[in-house]
């Protein structure tokens, strides 16, 4: 009988990009999709949002497939020209606290209609990705600092980085940008004060 390879929830982590750490020099950059970042011991992980200075025309991207000396970041720099002198600084992952489940990444791809004069039945293409929602279920703890995170996120309308860590798995860790869009209240007779967060992803979302 075979078994079951189900993923247990539980154990689940949350998290929600805060500030800076240490920057690691950038030694070298070999251009591409995804573009290979080079940096001795970096000490990175997949996952990871890491911020890029010091060279032209970088952002903050999803770090991934790292190895001890390189990483790659998400951003397509194919035909460009670019001069390895920068840093390159993770974002600290702060713990969102007392999460009591999670739903979204729910968003599909737009159809385009291709459909001719000649065709034999429908045809389609699909368009760009809208990676939807995710919503959080917490009780709310007013002095956790993921939860003052969120609600900083939701009050000044900046894009935020967001980690989800699966318990197991070879791919286990989600990343994605995206922006809190509500932050409610919720009270009751003989309850724990609760909220419902919902955040807009922005871009794609990374599994490493």
């Amino acid at each position: 009988m075979t078994q079951s390879t189900a993923i247990s929830a539980q154990g689940t982590s949350f998290f929600i990009a805060g500030t800076g750490g240490a920057g690691k020099t950038i030694t070298g950059v070999a251009v591409g999709n995804p573009t290979v970042i080079t940096s001795a011991a970096h000490g990175f992980a997949n996952g990871d949002s890491v911020t890029l200075t010091g060279l032209t025309g970088a952002d903050a991207a999803l770090l991934n497939s790292k190895t001890t000396n390189t990483f790659c970041v998400a951003e397509d720099t194919t035909g460009k020209v670019i001069t390895a002198a920068g840093t390159a600084t993770t974002l600290a992952n702060i713990p969102i606290a007392n999460v009591k489940s999670g739903t979204g990444m729910d968003g599909t791809a737009n159809e385009i209609d291709t459909t001719h004069l000649l065709s034999t039945a429908k045809e389609f293409l699909l368009g760009l990705m809208d990676s939807g929602s995710f919503s959080l279920d917490i009780d709310l703890d007013n002095g956790d600092p993921g939860h003052l995170a969120l609600r900083a996120a939701q009050q000044s309308g900046q894009k935020k980085t967001f980690k989800i860590t699966l318990p197991t798995g070879p791919t286990s860790n989600a990343s994605f940008q995206g922006l809190v869009k509500k932050m409610s209240l919720i009270t009751g007779v003989d309850q724990t004060v609760k909220s419902a967060i919902e955040v807009r992803v922005t871009g794609p979302v990374t599994w490493a």
